[in-house]
């Protein structure tokens, strides 16, 4: 793999506040990677100095080895700001076919990749309709269409579900997974669920503060970690898991969730042993996965 984005010592102030404090990372081509934190973590103005809407204070970054806002760059980086809008008094048709123009499409150029970006959000009957006759969920679905013009390498989101419902937030998890081969996505989002399905690596600003981690990643090849939820529990039933061969930890996180922590060396059946335990005492499981979420990896 080669390095897609690279920061070093990265700092921005807005006045005397100071947004980004000495970032530093560097994410890998063919990832998908989250950008997470609190309001006002400074993942916006991180998000904007990558696409060169704003410059650092101080730092190093380049992306595909340039700096941001290179011509080299031209064509290969996609964004979609946050509650990014079309203009209301064109149609779709006008102005994805005005943007792939400036990429350098001729007219009958801009018209395919017009219809094609629409195909991949599955919105291809809209293309005549004005912006403001679409649902909220249409239009970031048509905004996202405008990043994917001219098959960028690397796309940046910012909140692409927010204020989406189930079935609009799915489409774009869907599209993402399916364009993830070709594309590298960072993307950034307060639902860690959605996040914890589509990303490979996880940066967590907090107070302009970065750290940067593979998810899932283990510990140690021999220690391993499953997070079991219930749908029913007892009062032994942290007694009865504490007894399965092979364990080293149980933490009760509330009523139905258990964080289970064992040697595989020493118990290499250990989920199979754990699901006849859980049928041998009338224990359902609605739930077993490997690792720890997303949220517990952050901010246990």
């Amino acid at each position: 793999m080669s390095t897609l984005i690279s920061c070093q010592q990265l700092n921005k102030y807005f006045g005397n506040k100071q947004v980004l404090k000495d970032i530093s990372f560097e994410i890998q081509a063919g990832e998908i990677t989250a950008l997470v934190g609190p309001n006002g973590a400074g993942k916006t103005t991180l998000f904007s100095i990558l696409c060169n809407y704003l410059y650092p204070t101080s730092g190093n970054v380049t992306v595909f080895g340039e700096k941001p806002g290179s011509s080299q760059l031209f064509g290969k980086v996609g964004a979609l700001p946050q509650d990014a809008q079309l203009d209301p008094n064109f149609t779709i048709k006008t102005q994805l076919e005005m943007y792939a123009k400036l990429q350098g499409f001729n007219n009958q150029q801009a018209k395919n990749e017009c219809l094609r970006v629409l195909e991949c959000v599955d919105l291809l009957d809209v293309v005549n309709q004005r912006p403001s006759t679409l649902s909220h969920g249409m239009s970031k679905r048509v905004s996202i269409a405008q990043a994917l013009i001219g098959t960028p390498k690397l796309v940046l989101l910012d909140e692409p579900t927010a204020g989406l419902d189930p079935a609009n937030a799915r489409s774009i998890r869907q599209l993402v997974m399916n364009l993830s081969g070709e594309t590298s996505f960072i993307i950034s989002s307060h639902n860690l669920d959605e996040l914890e399905r589509l990303c490979s690596s996880v940066l967590l600003l907090d107070h302009g503060e970065l750290s940067q981690q593979v998810i899932g990643k283990q510990a140690q090849q021999s220690q391993q970690t499953l997070t079991l939820l219930l749908e029913n529990s007892t009062t032994s039933t942290l007694a009865l898991l504490s007894e399965l061969q092979g364990m080293t930890k149980v933490e009760n996180i509330n009523k139905q969730e258990f964080i289970l922590k064992y040697n595989l060396l020493l118990a290499a059946d250990f989920d199979i042993k754990l699901i006849q335990t859980l049928q041998q005492h009338g224990l359902e499981y609605r739930q077993i996965s490997k690792g720890l979420s997303l949220e517990q990896q952050l901010f246990s």
